[in-house]
């Protein structure tokens, strides 16, 4: 009997090493075709996987309040368009060379707005793309998770924020630049942004980012606080009758997660050169949701899978197929919601438990052979 107890010890211990060395094997691969990305593809084709990199961020964040904590929210678009106008303005200022920005004289303005101001300075300008989405997230949830609105009612407001956010930023076109945004920015200290020698750096910062945005979600759903979270997920009241208080979770975590999309915006900005209300209205919103639900909600790598692969899809089929390309991503949608409800990382999570299954009856199979009275 304590033969079998060390046995099956022993299986579990070489069980929990295999999968350690497996994922960081994964890990390890992944970040080495990042960095290698620049070799094989072309200038055209890097950028857009920059993006997809930066949407990979937003990803995560929501993986975090979402797929850790079971709170749905369909607004993060706001959150991702703030840092992107922080990034934007700072931009804009220093293309207009301490003139004012064209469509505030067009709107007839003859001074810069006091809150434009701070944002000629680049620091301010990620400080705000950080803090302002976490202030804003931290402001709503003390707002609802403290009087415990939560489920489909906190998912509806999240999308009223949409809908008042967007409405202001297209209503003030003299502040903002109305539904067309801001752009019409070409540098970054004083370097091109058009320039490849530019947009590769700028790759390598967001694969950077994202790496340290991957680490500090893994760090915290490894941690106690990421113990809590999932526990909140699958028991808020019982959470709360052995003494924590859920709501500062929650908070935190959504206050991080609005960081994240924040941090993601402004890069989202370096590569696309404009940002305007509709990147930060319902579709888009609904579309990070779709990212992490087909990577794989609960699992941060899995959102970081699904945003690549549903944006890399969402280009291919556009250009193969301009008049039919919305069809293949529904279906894709289809196929996704009916046959892999966990997502890709499910589908992979499934392939390596059938692979140990048949390893561990190989083994008994063996084991038997040669001991034929087991």
């Amino acid at each position: 009997m304590r033969s079998s107890a060390k046995g099956g010890v022993g299986m579990q211990l070489r069980t929990w090493t295999s999968r350690r060395l497996w994922l960081l094997a994964v890990y390890a691969a992944s970040a080495a075709v990042l960095f290698c990305a620049p070799l094989m593809l072309s200038d055209f084709r890097l950028n857009l996987l920059a993006k997809f990199l930066a949407y990979a961020i937003v990803a995560l964040g929501l993986d975090l309040i979402w797929g850790y904590t079971g709170i749905l929210s369909l607004g993060h678009g706001v959150f991702f368009g703030l840092g992107g106008y922080a990034m934007a303005m700072y931009l804009k200022l220093a293309a207009s060379g301490g003139r004012l920005p064209d469509f505030m004289d067009w709107s007839g303005l003859t001074v810069l707005p006091w809150f434009w101001k701070p944002f000629e300075s680049i620091g301010f300008a990620i400080a705000a793309g950080i803090l302002l989405p976490a202030l804003l997230a931290l402001i709503l949830g003390y707002v609802t998770f403290r009087n415990r609105i939560r489920g489909v009612y906190f998912t509806i407001l999240t999308q009223a924020l949409v809908i008042i956010t967007t409405t202001l930023f297209v209503g003030q076109q003299a502040y903002t630049g109305g539904t067309n945004g801001v752009t019409g920015y070409s540098k970054l200290f004083g370097y091109s942004l058009a320039s490849p020698e530019t947009k590769r750096w700028l790759y390598f910062v967001t694969v950077g980012v994202l790496i340290g945005a991957f680490l500090l979600c893994r760090f915290l759903v490894k941690s106690r606080f990421g113990k809590v979270l999932r526990a909140i997920r699958d028991g808020e009241n019982r959470v709360r009758f052995i003494g924590y208080n859920p709501a500062i979770y929650q908070m935190v975590a959504f206050a991080i997660s609005a960081g994240l999309a924040g941090l993601a915006g402004m890069l989202f900005v370096l590569h696309v050169g404009i940002i305007s209300p509709s990147m930060m209205g319902i579709v888009p919103s609904i579309e990070m949701v779709l990212w992490v639900a087909i990577g794989g909600r609960g699992t941060l790598g899995g959102a970081v899978l699904g945003a690549v692969l549903l944006n890399s899809a969402k280009s291919t089929f556009s250009e193969s197929y301009p008049d039919m390309w919305t069809l293949f991503l529904g279906a894709l949608f289809v196929v996704v919601v009916v046959f892999l409800p966990k997502g890709a990382a499910g589908l992979i999570g499934q392939l390596r438990g059938i692979g140990r299954r048949k390893g561990r009856e190989s083994d008994e199979r063996t084991s038997g052979v040669r001991n034929p009275a087991v």
